[in-house]
């Protein structure tokens, strides 16, 4: 964004410039040792055609043999450092990338992972791809630097070396180069928009996979599989189109630095020809020219490829520093959570107008409400990651929103109702941290009356499991996810409708395995539903209607209430 400074219009740096130059500082060692060597390679290519042409006019001329041997000597010389300076340059390059490669990806995975997470449009497949391929697109640009910079210093060594054989080749290189590279630098903001719109249609495409992928299942079953499908095909299609775009416009760069430099090689070589035929230069000095020529396509090609390449990495630090830079869905404090009520004070949210409502410890309690979106609203006000609009959401006492995260996680646990199920087996998905025992294990797993899965094949505790469960049932999956929730035990436990998925028969079993592992001690737990079975297992039971508190009482004095029965035994 452009900025006025004393009067001067100065364009500020973009976020992901500030990104690209926070790496270079990280790695300035590296980067700089990096440079060094590498631009110790570029002098030593450039001066392999000198050598040559010194040893074609100083030893093959003379016929002398200790002139020859002591230039079979400098050559070897020569190439061992060559060889040399490439392979340390590269080994510190490699260093910084995958250092800062992986530095990137943290900081991107503790954003998305951390607090209350952020508030972003794009959807997870694209995010995982900003976390994984753009990340790694980004760090790329610590190589970049060190290629320009050596690239440089090649160039200006073999300028000087033309200058001093002849003055107007040189000249006419020192003219020729910086036209070229600021040539073809002028084709990089064309080559940076057209990779960019490639990103994000391969992030939006990744997303779509992604989503299909996870709802697969649902997805047949009322027969939206072919409509999926299709949204699919389109999002690849655009992909495909952007990514032959992005290859269109490489492609065209490629061939206009490829030509120019060509072209620019042609008319030194002519030059030098007709230069040796008019006596003014050596035939040596025509090898050392025709020579150089031929080096200086690599670090022209090189500069050329650095304009490529950094219109990529700057597409990818721009969508890296939007997700560092995405605010929180709600910020945390710095308080430690301690165990307490847990209240709802005059709280107006959407769907909410000045509800006010207790859990106390050692309590079940249950939150009906015919609408979705409130119970959605009211399990996010008591998780922590939704501020209320008036009002205040406190734990022993202290507002939510000064807790710290992680301590709060520590306290209060909740449990959507959409299940995602992490790792292998049954008892890596299971264990939250926390070291449990087997039979802390099977105790969970028969509250939430999924110890068939126990009993299903002798594998028990380590029976296999793929991505996400996907090779269990829609209710095993809830199941399972009520008895990970159960064998946390943490204070505050908030469940939200978790028996969607299971019969009549399994939803009473739930109903008391809850309410044995819940009672008789000072562990407080909510249930946001409108089951009638667990209902009836709570202590007390707060009805909400039209956005208030219509009724508090146990479920069986409440079903006298015509608008509650109608929500609780539909």
């Amino acid at each position: 964004m452009p900025v006025a400074v004393g009067g001067i219009t100065v364009r500020a740096a973009s976020p992901a410039d500030r990104l690209i130059g926070e790496m270079f500082w990280r790695q300035r060692r590296d980067a700089a040792l990096c440079a060094t060597f590498w631009s110790l390679h570029q002098i030593c290519e450039a001066l392999v055609p000198v050598a040559i042409g010194l040893v074609i006019d100083q030893a093959v001329g003379t016929g002398s043999t200790a002139a020859m041997a002591w230039s079979v000597l400098g050559i070897f010389a020569l190439f061992t450092a060559l060889t040399m300076g490439w392979r340390s340059g590269f080994w510190f390059l490699s260093k910084a990338v995958t250092e800062e490669s992986h530095e990137l990806r943290m900081r991107v995975v503790r954003r998305l992972l951390a607090g209350q997470g952020i508030r972003t449009g794009r959807q997870s497949g694209e995010l995982l791809s900003i976390a994984t391929s753009d990340t790694q697109a980004a760090a790329d640009s610590l190589e970049l630097g060190s290629r320009v910079v050596s690239a440089l210093v090649g160039l200006a060594v073999s300028t000087v070396v033309l200058l001093r054989i002849d003055w107007s080749l040189g000249l006419g290189l020192v003219v020729g180069i910086p036209v070229l590279v600021l040539g073809l630098n002028a084709l990089g903001p064309v080559v940076g928009r057209r990779t960019s719109a490639q990103q994000q249609a391969i992030g939006r495409a990744a997303a779509t996979a992604s989503d299909l992928l996870r709802g697969l299942r649902p997805l047949r079953g009322f027969g939206g599989v072919g409509e999926a499908a299709r949204r699919y095909r389109t999002a690849s299609h655009s992909s495909l189109r952007a990514n032959i775009g992005a290859v269109k416009a490489g492609a065209a760069f490629v061939g206009a630095s490829t030509f120019t430099t060509g072209l620019l090689i042609t008319i030194v070589a002519a030059l030098a020809g007709w230069f040796a035929l008019e006596g003014r230069i050596t035939i040596g000095q025509l090898i050392t020219i025709v020579g150089l020529a031929a080096f200086i396509t690599d670090p022209v090609l090189n500069l050329a490829d650095c304009v490529f390449r950094l219109a990529t990495a700057r597409a990818s630090a721009a969508r890296v520093a939007e997700v560092l830079a995405a605010p929180e869905r709600a910020s945390g404090g710095v308080q430690a959570a301690q165990s307490g009520t847990l209240v709802l004070d005059e709280v107006h949210a959407p769907g909410l107008d000045g509800v006010t409502l207790a859990v106390e410890p050692g309590e079940i309690l249950g939150i009906v409400t015919a609408e979705t979106t409130t119970a959605d609203h009211v399990t996010d006000l008591l998780a922590g990651v939704r501020r209320p609009a008036q009002g205040e959401v406190t734990l022993a006492g202290t507002p939510l929103q000064d807790l710290d995260v992680a301590s709060l996680r520590r306290v209060v646990l909740v449990e959507p109702h959409a299940v995602d199920l992490f790792g292998g087996t049954l008892r890596e998905v299971l264990q939250s941290g926390d070291d449990r025992d087997d039979a802390a294990l099977h105790r969970s797993m028969t509250a939430a009356s999924v110890g068939d899965l126990l009993t299903d094949g002798d594998a028990g505790l380590d029976r296999e499991l793929l991505d996400h469960g996907s090779n269990l049932s829609g209710g095993q999956r809830q199941r399972l996810a009520l008895a990970r929730a159960l064998l946390a035990d943490r204070p505050v436990t908030v469940f939200r409708d978790p028996t969607t998925a299971v019969d009549a028969v399994t939803e009473h079993a739930i109903a008391d395995g809850i309410r044995a592992c819940r009672a008789g001690n000072a562990h407080a737990t909510v249930l946001v539903t409108t089951s009638a079975p667990l209902l009836d297992r709570c202590d007390r039971v707060v009805f909400l209607h039209a956005g208030r508190v219509a009724a508090v009482g146990r479920h069986r004095e409440l079903l006298g209430r015509s608008a509650y029965a109608e929500v609780v035994l539909r």
